[in-house]
């Protein structure tokens, strides 16, 4: 007969123990307090077990609550993390979808648990915001792609539209153009949804098969910590999303450089943040409506745009004067004796900067660190912590799950770099371990 203590079951080296080094867990009563009734009901779950058992869900990619339990009830280091003693029962997998039904639903515990430890990152010396990078991925939503509905719904107002159209009307009031009438009208445009979950949105992009899916719009420091995370339908274009990302981080953050991919690079972006006073570093893209030139018709790079005339001048010394400006912001340029009709959209000075600053050296070794960093945190969020899919559905759920996807990858991250920078806290967890085990035969 053998007797043993769980803390000797445990390597000394396991993640649980450089997590448990890593922060004080003891955070989470401060941050549900309030959320528990004080009758003298049933005996509930401690907060802080409960949360950890979601921790492991997330730190090591187990697909479900269920699959999570099973795996707590015979992994030592998962009830040594969870304090939940040897032959102390595990809670059932409901647990904590009750507890999130009748205490967490609408609330805003998931993001005050991810503020935390990223905070505490920060407090580290860890994370680095002076580049940021904002992007996307897409998590497949549990929907049979065959069970779809189709109707149609309001269109959004794109969120810069306002400014966009007094700027227009400005510019024609200065030109001695009539303003253009803008009734306050819905417009409406056809969408397929799922009969199953109505909150994911019809997915297809490139190779990808097409299905219903969400979209984890995301921001995160050279070092990869993620700062900040929205979900969406992925229906949902990008670039639609990035104000209400971008506004977020640099609220909480000094940020100098912002680097996004092509899906990003649009007029009204690089404005945004070219206005806030960071610096926009974004890829080249090919010119878009090329394919439909004539036979021996220039391209629109081939002309030379003249900023102190606002005109444009050909090969052949042509000059294409400014004629009007449309309602989606398009200067129009034309050439007597020319059908060819040039466009440039009045924000287009940003665009060009933006250009600038991608050939410089340094916009270079930026955007560089885009793919190092949020490329990356992609890839482990779906490769080792089971983000490509969910088996939840509704958009709380997914952004739930996201914000705890991340929340984990930022606390494993800070866990190991906290470790590697002082080796002696292994050393001194062990002698700690060791006291407690003697204590326990006292």
């Amino acid at each position: 007969m053998q007797i043993a203590c769980i803390d000797q079951l445990v390597p000394q080296d396991h993640l649980v123990r450089k997590l448990e080094n890593a922060i004080d867990f003891d955070f989470i009563y401060d941050e549900v307090k309030g959320l528990y009734c004080e009758d003298n009901g049933r005996p509930c779950v401690d907060p802080v077990t409960l949360f950890k058992i979601v921790f492991v869900q997330y730190m090591f990619g187990l697909g479900s609550m269920r699959k999570t339990i099973r795996e707590i009830q015979v992994n030592m280091a998962y009830r040594w993390f969870c304090n939940i003693d040897l032959f102390e029962e595990v809670p059932h997998f409901t647990t904590f979808g009750k507890n999130y039904q009748r205490r967490f639903k609408d609330t805003n515990i998931f993001q005050s648990i991810f503020d935390r430890i990223l905070q505490e990152c920060i407090s580290h010396g860890f994370v680095n915001t002076e580049t940021v990078c904002i992007d996307s991925t897409h998590i497949k939503a549990s929907a049979n792609k065959r069970k779809k509905i189709e109707e149609y719904i309001v269109a959004e107002r794109k969120n810069y539209q306002d400014q966009l159209d007094k700027e227009i009307d400005e510019e024609r009031r200065e030109r001695g153009k009539k303003q253009f009438k803008r009734e306050q009208k819905q417009e409406l445009k056809k969408v397929t949804k799922s009969s199953v979950d109505p909150d994911a949105g019809d997915f297809h992009k490139g190779e990808h098969e097409r299905c219903f899916a969400y979209s984890a719009h995301t921001a995160c420091d050279k070092n990869g910590f993620v700062l900040t995370t929205k979900v969406t339908p992925a229906n949902i274009h990008d670039s639609r999303m990035f104000s209400e990302v971008y506004q977020d981080v640099i609220s909480k953050h000094e940020v100098e450089n912002v680097a996004v991919d092509a899906g990003y690079k649009t007029p009204a972006i690089a404005k945004e943040i070219i206005e806030s006073g960071k610096k926009p570093v974004m890829p080249y893209t090919c010119p878009k409506g090329q394919g439909n030139l004539k036979e021996g018709q220039l391209k629109k790079r081939e002309y030379f745009y003249n900023s102190a005339h606002d005109h444009y001048v050909s090969p052949t010394k042509e000059i294409f004067e400014l004629s009007t400006i449309d309602r989606n912001g398009y200067r129009i340029y034309k050439c007597k004796g020319s059908s060819r009709v040039l466009t440039r959209h009045i924000w287009r000075d940003y665009i060009e900067i933006a250009e600038i600053i991608r050939l410089t050296p340094q916009g270079k070794a930026i955007y560089q660190i885009r793919k190092e960093s949020i490329e990356r945190v992609f890839g482990d969020a779906k490769e080792k912590h089971a983000m490509r899919w969910t088996t939840l559905r509704g958009l709380p759920n997914i952004q739930r799950q996201a914000t705890m996807t991340f929340a984990c990858m930022n606390l494993k991250k800070l866990a190991t770099w906290i470790a590697k920078s002082n080796p002696l806290s292994c050393f001194y967890s062990k002698l700690l371990s060791l006291f407690k085990i003697q204590s326990n035969f006292i």
